[in-house]
Formats: structure tokens, C-alpha cells, sequence
């Protein structure tokens, strides 16, 4: 199992949320569900660990 060397810290992930709202929204509401299906493979596939992918799918499934 792989981990990330490096974490964001707080201005980097409001870099990432700023960045992703304007790809959902350049998507486009037809298109939403398929973006965020497509950067989520193109994520786990940099990732390279489909345990960790799997908890970090459970972790944004809590608390919906």
C-alpha cells in the first residue's frame, strides 16, 4: 500500500475546491456526473492504490 509523501495544507485546498467547482461547472449539469466519474479513475489511477482509493471513497460517502 502506497500513501502520498505530501498533503495539502489549507490554501491548497481551497486551490483544489476553487478549481473544481469551475470544472463542474464548465461540465455543465448533464455532464457533472461524468467529469467527476472520469477524474475520479484518472485520480485512483495516479494514486495507485485501489485500497486506498476505496477508503478514501468511503471517507466522502460519510457524513453526506
Amino acid at each position: 500500500m502506497t500513501t502520498p509523501s505530501t498533503s495539502l495544507d489549507i490554501g491548497g485546498l481551497e486551490a483544489v475546491y476553487d478549481h473544481l467547482a469551475q470544472a463542474i461547472d464548465t461540465a455543465g449539469e448533464d455532464k457533472a456526473e461524468l467529469f467527476l466519474v472520469k477524474l475520479a479513475l484518472l485520480n485512483a489511477q495516479a494514486l495507485g492504490d485501489a485500497q486506498l482509493f476505496a477508503r478514501q471513497v468511503d471517507a466522502a460517502l460519510r457524513d453526506l
